[in-house]
């Protein structure tokens, strides 16, 4: 399975980075992960697309699914009927916005061992035959920051990404919300960003650009279609 894994994503994603590597003027790993990055986003942006729509759509259905959880509080089986005839009767289906989640999952493992890999120089046996071995990789991005080291502010900035996007994702506060919701809600909104930058701070810079750079570019996309929905 593992080697399957790597097959299938980890050595085409490596050589797609140390192509961009090769090509992208003054040899910037930096600027090559950023290539990549926006690349995936291009790739998956249909299915992106498709789940912040339909998070838009849950949204605007929330505070009648409040409704029934209200009706039907001390009934949870013709809570979850009533729930599920609702979905079906307005054509939504609840799990469509986690299956980006589930699709960048094993794409953010590989990408781990990507940059891992290409930071540390390590890749003269994991190229494909027309992709060049660049010998010593540069990993100064823009020429002052180590991207094999930890770093704080591209840590911070990460967070401060990911604290945007869920804002802009939350839900709008209404009468009938109900706590548990509301706890959710605050803790992916304030509580992630606080985890995104521990664990940015702990990983290399390269990673932490990464992510930073895929949640603006969700950042983008979201006002994109906030924007599109209001016309």
């Amino acid at each position: 399975m593992t080697e399957f894994f790597h097959i299938l994503l980890t050595k085409p994603l490596l050589n797609i980075l140390i192509w961009f590597y090769n090509v992208i003027p003054g040899q910037d790993m930096g600027l090559a992960i950023i290539a990549l990055t926006i690349l995936i986003r291009l790739i998956l942006f249909p299915s992106f697309q498709k789940s912040l729509r339909s998070q838009r759509e849950l949204q605007k259905l929330q505070p009648k699914l409040n409704e029934i959880k209200e009706k039907y509080k001390d009934d949870k089986e013709a809570q979850t009927k009533a729930t599920l005839n609702f979905y079906k009767e307005n054509k939504v289906n609840p799990f469509s916005s986690c299956l980006p989640l589930l699709v960048q999952l094993p794409i953010l493992i590989a990408l781990y061992q990507v940059f891992l890999t290409g930071l540390n120089g390590e890749v003269s046996n994991k190229l494909y035959p027309f992709v060049s071995d660049p010998g010593i990789i540069n990993t100064n991005f823009l020429g002052f920051v180590e991207l094999g080291k930890s770093n704080f502010w591209f840590a911070l900035a990460a967070g401060i990404f990911q604290f945007v996007q869920s804002k802009m994702i939350a839900p709008p506060k209404t009468n009938t919300s109900d706590k548990t919701s509301l706890i959710m809600n605050a803790q992916l909104t304030y509580f992630m960003p606080v985890v995104t930058v521990l664990i940015s701070m702990r990983l290399p810079a390269g990673l932490a650009l990464y992510w930073a750079v895929t949640t603006l570019f969700a950042i983008g996309q979201q006002y994109y279609i906030m924007r599109a929905a209001k016309t």
